[in-house]
């Protein structure tokens, strides 16, 4: 659970800022639009696979980029 104390003299937009950023960090807005629908499990597994590859094939375009240098 993300807390945020308001420092003494801060202003409360700053605060909120702060909280923002906390929200974020913590990914609590990512995981409550994940599962605002229902995903069956095989659309879940295909997301995962899908995004799997796209890392594999970006570490090997990397790769790549740097052994030709």
């Amino acid at each position: 659970m993300v807390e945020v104390k308001v420092r003494e003299g801060e202003k409360l937009e700053d605060a909120l800022k702060r909280f923002k950023r906390e929200v974020e960090k913590e990914g609590i807005l990512k995981l409550a639009r994940e599962k605002m629908y229902y995903k069956p499990p095989s659309v879940i597994k295909k997301e995962k696979m899908s995004m799997l590859k796209r890392k594999l094939e970006l570490k090997r375009k990397k790769l790549l980029m740097s052994k030709k240098r």
